[in-house]
């Protein structure tokens, strides 16, 4: 019945599909290739040493750790992490999808689970990988539909008896990683079965330097190339990220025919990666490019005459991607914000509009990316962040992800109707006040936007020209930040309407 005929796959369904590196195989990536991730680094070479060197963690009394969680934000470096670990520990590394486990058959993720740990206890010691470990990892019982009887369950309860049931796993350390550790199943997350977890975080100025270093290696460059400055022109970008951008300066130098990659293609790829593609043959009615060139010099108005807006780099009107036009700035680095930060950036996103009604007298849908971004920053203030005085010191953020499981809201409707009219409140005294800024420097917002639709791109030094030193700027910062920029009109993104580096909500 098996050999030569397609019914002999039937009795392999339940074998496991994990791919196995040893000696034979061996991954080329060591930690060298993994650049600004050093605090997870130093718990994952640990790991590598358990391995290794048993005996002098084991002659003090300690039990080599049974696991290792690898929890962060996509593109961060976590499969590159275990990728590392597999050419560094010089052991039989078991790599898997979390969904390789599931199929169309009834008990073939639990019998792949099982023969997975059974190769691999043979073959100990090792380590087993396991990459988007929430595809079976997922809290068990919460789905209305299927109930208890999930396949998906059965799958995860034979891991828990696996990694830590009553038979032992001596030599087999489990890596696993997952960018929802907000939906694992608690018994899964317990010391005994993932004795670490990792934070694989977005990378700060000093990680994308050393990020920047390492995908530069295989790049022709110029010789002036400064990394720092490229470095602080990505803020919130991940390693992904920063390996596209350098991926894309080195095609755009070589569709300029180029024999070495300058600092203009990098600058051109971080456009290209932020904003979406120039789209110059366009075609924009002359009334509709006033609107669009005073909507944007609204934006960088209130921007610069704010102190806790984003620092402005540069303004375009020409079209890109889906944007018809876009105010960029170099977000500020933080790791906690104040009532008045967030409350200046939403009367700059707001500034757009505000430029329409001053100059116009009338409104278009033009702010709907702005519209958008100010409604979910001032729901994070009053029901999150607990930065509104009626609704006071009280949070409906759910860390644990169950709440979208539930038909209901964790406040009443009273609550939910003073939850809205704040929100409203909040937003309509910003553009008031974005109104009320404009309309006292009306004459410089009609020269901006006159510039503006002449050059089609303006930079800092034209705000500077028409508004003057803005007062709040740090001036090492600002003259480092401009080093790299030409005097054509090449257009060169840092960041869009929305930063990259805040959450979805904040």
């Amino acid at each position: 019945m098996g050999k030569g005929s397609g019914g002999g796959q039937i009795f392999n369904i339940g074998k496991s599909k994990a791919q196995l590196f040893d000696k034979d195989t061996s991954v080329n990536i060591n930690f060298s290739d993994v650049a600004g991730l050093e605090e997870a680094k130093t718990e994952i070479i640990e790991i590598v040493d358990f391995l290794k060197n048993p005996t002098k963690y084991t002659e003090l009394g300690g039990k080599i750790p049974k696991g290792a969680l690898l929890v962060g934000p996509p593109g961060t470096g976590k499969t590159l992490l275990a990728k590392a670990v597999a050419g560094e520990a010089k052991v039989p590394f078991f790599s898997i999808s979390g969904s390789d486990f599931v199929e169309m058959f009834v008990g073939v993720g639990a019998s792949r689970v099982r023969d997975l740990f059974k190769q691999a206890k043979e073959k100990a010691p090792c380590i087993i990988f396991i990459d988007e470990i929430d595809a079976i990892g997922r809290a068990r019982g919460k789905n209305a539909m299927t109930g208890g009887n999930d396949e998906r369950e059965n799958t995860l309860n034979q891991l828990l008896t696996e990694m830590d049931g009553f038979a032992t796993n001596a030599g087999v350390i489990i890596l696993a990683a997952t960018n929802r550790a907000d939906i694992l199943d608690k018994a899964l997350m317990r010391a005994g079965r993932f004795d670490r977890q990792i934070y694989v975080e977005l990378p700060d100025l000093e990680e994308r330097k050393a990020i920047f270093i390492v995908h530069m290696r295989n790049l022709k460059n110029d010789t002036n190339l400064n990394v720092e400055f490229l470095a602080k022109q990505t803020p919130g970008f991940s390693g992904a990220d920063i390996a596209n951008v350098c991926n894309e300066s080195a095609l755009i130098a070589a569709r300029k025919g180029k024999k070495v990659i300058e600092k203009q293609d990098f600058l051109d790829a971080i456009d290209r990666i932020v904003g979406g593609l120039e789209k110059r043959n366009k075609i924009i009615s002359l009334d509709e490019k006033k609107v669009i060139a005073f909507h944007e010099a609204g934006h960088a108005s209130i921007s610069w005459l704010l102190e806790h807006a984003h620092p402005l780099v540069k303004v375009t009107i020409v079209p890109r991607g889906k944007a018809l036009g876009a105010a960029w700035y170099l977000p500020e680095e933080r790791q906690i914000t104040t009532s008045e930060q967030m409350l200046d950036e939403i009367t700059a996103a707001l500034g757009g509009r505000a430029a329409e009604q001053v100059t116009f007298g009338k409104i278009s849908t033009g702010a709907l990316n702005d519209l958008e971004k100010v409604t979910k920053q001032a729901y994070a203030m009053v029901v999150y962040f607990g930065l509104n005085e009626k609704i006071g010191n009280i949070s409906y953020y759910d860390s644990t992800g169950q709440q979208e499981y539930s038909f209901s809201k964790p406040y009443s409707e009273k609550t939910a109707e003073l939850i809205d009219q704040e929100i409203h409140i909040l937003i309509e005294t910003a553009y008031q006040r974005a109104i009320k800024l404009l309309q006292e420097n009306k004459e410089k917002l009609n020269s901006l936007a006159k510039v503006l639709i002449e050059k089609e791109v303006i930079f800092r030094e034209d705000l500077e020209s028409i508004f003057g030193k803005r007062p709040f700027d740090k001036e090492i910062e600002i003259d480092l930040m401009f080093q790299g920029y030409n005097e054509n009109n090449t257009t060169t993104t840092i960041n869009a309407e929305t930063p990259k580096s805040l959450p979805e909500n904040s």
